[in-house]
């Protein structure tokens, strides 16, 4: 795929401006990104989207490693033919951390600060209780992006099932997030889960 310079501004663009939405945090992004990068674009593909999505979820760290997952596939798809992929990939990463990270590090900053002084006002009051179901219904459409290629239950029943009995046993349980990951991880050894 060659890419110019404008593709590079656009995905900067991109980052920079969901940025100030990722309410709930990066998680909540992923529709708007899957759409952008996967849907629109074509700047990586489906396998790249959720292929740095897992990366990113099973790597310490925070969510916003997500993003930066983005940014490197993208590095990775933008580089021009002959040329080694990790310069542009590395600087594809480090441009989608500065414009993801920035925007809303600055409004986070202004935004808390005025929030903490007039915490009893209605219109802050109000805002927290309307912003909860936004950050919810973020995360389910998130969620849903993530196993959309795999609803094809025939095929991928040993995934859902895992899924079944992971949300069964958060829900039943005190068994720790990190017992189930090791769990998954284990059954994903085994090469039952494709």
């Amino acid at each position: 795929m060659m890419l110019g310079l404008t593709d590079w501004f656009h995905v900067a663009w991109q980052f920079a401006s969901v940025s100030l939405f990722a309410i709930g945090g990066a998680i909540g992004l992923l529709p708007e990104m899957h759409q952008f990068f996967v849907i629109e674009n074509k700047y990586i593909t489906e396998d790249q989207f959720t292929n740095g999505i897992a990366l990113a979820q099973a790597s310490p760290g925070p969510n916003a490693l997500m993003m930066a997952m983005l940014g490197w596939g993208f590095g990775v798809n933008a580089t021009p033919v002959g040329h080694s992929t990790i310069p542009y990939a590395v600087i594809a990463f480090v441009m989608s951390m500065f414009c993801i990270l920035l925007p809303s590090c600055l409004l986070n900053f202004t935004a808390t600060r005025w929030v903490h002084k007039n915490n009893e006002r209605m219109i802050v009051k109000s805002f927290k209780k309307g912003v909860a179901p936004v950050v919810v219904g973020t995360m389910l459409a998130s969620s849903w992006i993530i196993v959309a290629h795999d609803m094809n239950v025939a095929v991928y029943w040993p995934t859902w099932l895992l899924a079944f009995v992971s949300v069964l046993l958060v829900v039943f349980t005190r068994l720790h997030i990190l017992a189930l990951l090791g769990l998954g991880a284990l059954v994903g050894m085994t090469g039952w889960i494709a």
